[in-house]
């Protein structure tokens, strides 16, 4: 599966961005789907995963209350809803897909197979 993300920016700090994810290629509906991030300097680190149906969402204590991950399995997108957006939320955004979870549940980068290009959001104070 071919992974293209898009949506990142500028906005100030509490403000809000939506980023996409368009997958092409194998069936979308038969992968979880997971966000990442990385900031300079720093390793890439776990945002949020949904499920095949999107009826179960798990997110990183960093951004729970405030970032919201979804799906639309007949448009092969996955999207991340960011609110109240803080500097720190600066860096890399990535999309990622695998068909089954490993041991880490998705909050691990080594669990996916297949990565989007990445897309810069960055948060002014």
């Amino acid at each position: 599966v071919q992974l293209q993300a898009s949506g990142g920016g500028l906005v100030q700090a509490g403000g809000s961005l939506r980023l996409s994810c368009a997958a092409s290629g194998r069936t979308f509906s038969r992968y979880f789907m997971g966000w990442f991030r990385q900031a300079p300097g720093k390793e890439r680190e776990f945002v949020a995963r949904i499920s095949w149906t999107g009826g179960n969402t798990y997110y990183a204590d960093s951004v729970k209350g405030r970032f919201t991950i979804s799906r639309d399995n007949a448009k092969n997108t996955v999207y991340l809803q960011m609110n109240s957006l803080k500097p720190e939320d600066t860096a890399v955004y990535y999309c990622a897909a695998v068909e089954s979870l490993g041991l880490g549940r998705g909050r691990s980068p080594n669990e996916y197979d297949y990565w989007g290009q990445g897309t810069q959001v960055t948060v002014s104070s």
